[in-house]
């Protein structure tokens, strides 16, 4: 196995653009009440519709700290599609009253350390050299096959629980400690058991992660959704106790939002609420 390639298989589905953004409150609070009334009406229609479908939804966030006021979550078919829906809302009133304080790109990914093992194993054990045209041809079958089998979870609708975390994370690559040279049946193994760990949760959050390598800063981003917050500290805290975490992961900023209905923009920015 030291001879086959050390990169696992991975899966792709859908790009995903988070948008953390500051309302300006001392702008804002210079309009009138038509001014307002107008700039909350068109934002509300626009964030009902990028909101409509099911297979490749947006949500708006009420994000909790100093880290930012609003996050926005978009989960689209392609880079393009994610490009139009950041335009359609840069193009809104609103947006001359919100600042951008960061945004995070990626895209769903699905990591196939169990099936990478068998393929390259399989493909090995009949003499095929790796990335020849045989060596790719049983690559892509696998890799079809996953894909279609996981479609729902490349692919996942908007969870609509309550509550959101997201953060961004790496894996080690330091001088003593680096994720990158372990062996591939080491690192299957480590996360293996890092896996069990986010099964037991399975009914109280749902989790989503994304790849960013080449993206954005760090190399994935992870997203936590549950009706219950503190299942988010419990979750992460016990995934610190395993190996892969507690060795080799290091981690951004977190960012903890409550779900918000595009009619809730009303809400959010006008003292009294009322449209």
């Amino acid at each position: 196995m030291e001879a086959l390639p050390p990169v696992p298989l991975t899966i792709e589905g859908s790009s995903v653009l988070h948008q953390m953004m500051r309302i300006n409150w001392a702008h804002w609070r210079n309009m009138s009440a038509a001014q307002e009334k107008h700039v909350l009406d068109e934002a509300a229609d626009a964030l009902r519709s990028i909101e409509s479908d099911k297979q490749f939804p947006s949500a708006m966030y009420w994000l909790l700290g100093h880290k930012g006021d609003l996050m926005f979550v978009h989960f689209r078919k392609s880079f393009e599609e994610l490009a139009a829906v950041e335009l359609k809302l840069s193009q809104l009133h609103l947006w001359q009253y919100l600042e951008p304080m960061t945004s995070y790109l990626s895209v769903v990914e699905l990591g196939l350390y169990e099936s990478t093992s068998k393929v390259y194993s399989a493909l090995a054990e009949k003499g095929i050299a790796p990335y020849s045209p045989e060596w790719n041809a049983g690559i892509e079958e696998t890799l079809s096959r996953q894909r279609e089998a996981m479609k729902t979870r490349i692919f996942p609708e908007m969870p609509a629980q309550k509550y959101i975390c997201f953060y961004p994370m790496d894996r080690r690559r330091g001088e003593h400690k680096n994720w990158y040279e372990v062996p591939m049946a080491e690192r299957r193994a480590m996360m293996d058991l890092h896996g069990q760990i986010g099964r037991r949760y399975a009914g109280e959050v749902k989790q989503i992660i994304s790849g960013s390598i080449g993206f954005d800063n760090f190399e994935w981003g992870v997203d936590l959704f549950a009706e219950d917050p503190l299942v988010f500290k419990k979750l992460i805290y016990e995934m610190r106790f395993d190996e892969v975490s507690a060795q080799y992961a290091l981690f951004s900023s977190f960012y903890v939002g409550v779900r918000k209905q595009p009619g809730d923009i009303y809400e959010i920015l006008l003292a009294d609420g009322k449209r």
